[in-house]
């Protein structure tokens, strides 16, 4: 059956969507009271011109519906059967069994689970509550508590999740409270995100940024024969695509991640931007994501497949598995995230005049939705609404007195809040909920929407090593904004620069990224985002077969001459691999014997690493300083430009200088295999510029 949005063209329909979503938000609109004790906001006069949402519950489902959108759902667990709209009965891949069309999930570590990576558990529900049914709202929620009779089964969490679908609006929204109480277990969160799988023969082109968008393979094409298996189960050739376009591209889900604060609108559309119907995922605010804003996750990949990642180990590794003691107290909100549904006739583009595709009507909506956060509608206690919320409002500057005795604006910085901790340690943080922003161009910064609690005051500026704390710990209330004033970020300086490679930017995008495998090419990437290619580890091997990379800090150029990552060297065809010793040279005019010199070492990624520093002295059994083992960011193999910054501190004794020629050899030591390495974000000698100590 026609849904009554079916054929409206695009910009009419984003103007009703637009002004009813303003309109449900008025001041002045009425309010309905509900079953879960919150109060949702009804619709100004004049605009009950769309249908009312309507709910039926059966004995193993629970539909809801608007006029515009119909979700179908497992009752009562809580996974999504169908999404029909405009026409198509449902846009949710068919084919798979129903409870894996739509529906949340988590990795878990505990007692009993024996599997490597943990064990998947789709949060299937017990119970179903009707928390608001009105003609403007529907709210359900599908909970499941945990029991001792149940150890090693499901994740130790009691979990409610909600879906509200509203009155006219072309989509819904889905989010999920989690809990740890007194009488779970210890266990460990490896992931957690909600999976959305539209039909492969109705969606086709993909769309995860306005740069980034592009045709799809089918998943069959992964499938031997017609895909060949590549290093890692992620990566596969298409040797025989059922699309020819696509022989000889390499396809992996990690290509298409991207950092946190870059995922605000992703999906599918048909054959191109053109096409009918759209099918997108957005997330208006970060704030419940995990490790801050530049953590990055997988976005829409093949399969088709859209996904919310709320949290992973991807680019980090073990360090950011979230440990619960038996009995800990923690509760979570992730999301909400709407869900949403575009249509565009085939003459609409150019008849209706306005050139709008589906991705710009998306990212108009995600406008839209950015504009309402924090939702006022939702029926959980738990989801703090805005007057439950704070801010904090401030100026940040630096002070490098190596560039200038004024203090500097911090261009491009970020400052946010996140739980108190050591400098740096929002990278690692997962617990809690994270707010940031990027600084204007003078330092100010205004933080909104702050969920009450303490926090730190973070930040990092690009061009400048480390990281900033603010002192104290900022106490977040209720409708208040907190003023900090003027803050200083002082970087980590002993004394003057006397060579320095790269930009400390906390990637290692600046430095020299080659050519791809001509037979391992990703056609999206050829002229962007070069890392992300596959296999491009393997072509450090190819331009150093035999002798590592040697810079001259004098007459090198970073950009073209400096590898951006420091990986083994596999030796022949026997399947082993070597470590590989970096060497830079520069000559010092005058060394002073009784001072110390600083190294500092900023990277923007590490893998199984161990990095060792020797200075003028290749064989010396001990190395004047070295990491041990770090990091499982396993960016190397995923085709990202960092993961976990570390920054690392060096003492050079002037005793092991000498005037004229001097080299640092940094060798990455462990060998087990191709991914295993590290990519430096920035390296810096500092020396006195007299033979009296540097400053502290």
């Amino acid at each position: 059956m026609e849904h009554p949005a079916a054929g409206i063209p695009l910009c009419l329909l984003l103007l009703l969507m637009t002004s009813t979503s303003s309109c449900f938000f008025s001041e002045a609109s009425a309010r309905i009271n509900h079953g879960g004790g919150r109060q949702v906001l009804a619709p100004a006069a004049g605009q009950n011109s769309f249908p009312p949402v309507k709910l039926q519950i059966m004995d193993q489902y629970v539909v809801v519906g608007n006029g515009i959108v119909e979700v179908n759902l497992t009752n009562p667990g809580g996974s999504m059967t169908g999404i029909q709209y405009n026409g198509i009965d449902n846009l949710l891949e068919v084919v798979k069994s129903e409870t894996d069309r739509g529906y949340w999930d988590v990795v878990w570590k505990g007692d009993g689970i024996i599997k490597k990576k943990g064990a998947l558990d789709r949060l299937e529900c017990k119970n179903l509550t009707v928390i608001t049914e009105e003609e403007e709202q529907v709210e359900l929620s599908f909970t499941r508590k945990w029991s001792s009779e149940l150890q090693g089964k499901p994740v130790p969490l009691d979990i409610d999740k909600r879906f509200v679908m509203r009155r006219g609006s072309s989509g819904f929204y889905t989010y999920a409270i989690y809990e740890h109480s007194q009488q779970h277990p210890a266990f460990q969160l490896a992931n957690t995100r909600l999976v959305l799988k539209p039909r492969k023969d109705k969606f086709h082109y993909m769309a995860i940024s306005d740069k980034k968008q592009r045709p799809m393979p089918l998943p069959e094409d992964r499938v031997p024969p017609r895909g060949q298996p590549l290093a890692y189960p992620e990566a596969v050739l298409l040797v025989d695509p059922i699309e020819p376009q696509f022989k000889g591209e390499v396809d992996d889900k990690y290509e298409y991640s991207m950092e946190s604060r870059d995922i605000k609108v992703h999906g599918w559309m048909g054959k191109d931007p053109s096409s009918s119907v759209g099918f997108w995922q957005i997330t208006p605010s970060s704030e419940f994501r995990s490790a801050g804003p530049l953590k990055q996750f997988l976005s829409s990949h093949d399969g088709p497949t859209c996904l919310a990642v709320f949290h992973s180990t991807h680019y980090t590794g073990a360090d950011l598995m979230v440990p619960f003691e038996a009995g800990e107290a923690w509760k979570k909100v992730y999301g909400p995230v709407f869900v949403y549904f575009n249509s565009l006739e085939s003459e609409a583009s150019s008849s209706s005049g306005t050139g709008m595709s589906l991705w710009d009507d998306a990212k108009n909506q995600l406008m839209v939705q950015a504009k309402q956060w924090p939702y006022r509608f939702l029926g959980s206690r738990d989801y703090p609404l805005p007057d439950q919320r704070g801010g904090i409002t401030g100026r940040l500057s630096v002070h490098d007195p190596e560039i200038s005795t004024r203090n500097l604006p911090p261009t491009g910085g970020w400052v946010g809040l996140a739980a108190p901790g050591d400098p740096g340690s929002w990278q690692l943080e997962s617990k809690g909920y994270q707010f940031w922003t990027e600084v204007e161009e003078d330092g100010s910064f205004s933080i909104s929407n702050v969920i009450a609690g303490q926090y730190n005051l973070y930040g990092w500026v690009p061009g400048f090593i480390g990281d900033y704390k603010y002192d104290a710990v900022i106490n977040i209330t209720p409708g208040r904004s907190i003023e900090v004033g003027d803050l200083v970020f002082e970087p980590p300086r002993n004394a003057s620069t006397l060579w320095e490679i790269g930009v400390p930017d906390r990637t290692a995008g600046e430095f020299f990224i080659p050519d791809a495998n001509p037979n391992y090419i990703n056609k999206l990437y050829i002229h962007q985002e070069k890392y992300r290619q596959y296999g491009l580890w393997e072509r450090y091997a190819e331009l150093y077969p035999e002798a590592d990379l040697v810079y001259n800090v004098r007459t090198d150029d970073y950009r073209k001459d400096w590898f951006f990552a420091q990986v083994t060297r596999k030796k022949g065809d026997n399947g082993t691999y070597e470590g590989t010793t970096w060497q830079v040279k520069y000559s010092l005019d005058r060394t002073y014997q009784n001072v110390n010199y600083t190294l500092r070492i900023a990277l923007a990624t590490a893998n199984g690493a161990e990095l060792q520093v020797r200075v003028n002295d290749p064989s010396s059994a001990v190395p004047l300083f070295t990491t041990g083992s770090i990091g499982k960011d396993n960016t190397i193999a995923r085709h990202g430009i960092h993961g976990v910054y570390r920054l690392f501190s060096v003492v050079v004794p002037g005793s092991l200088l000498v005037d004229g020629s001097n080299t640092v050899f940094l060798t990455q030591a462990i060998n087990t295999g191709p991914f295993y390495g590290l990519m430096y974000d920035y390296i810096r000698l500092e020396g006195p510029l007299s033979p009296n100590p540097p400053r502290n």
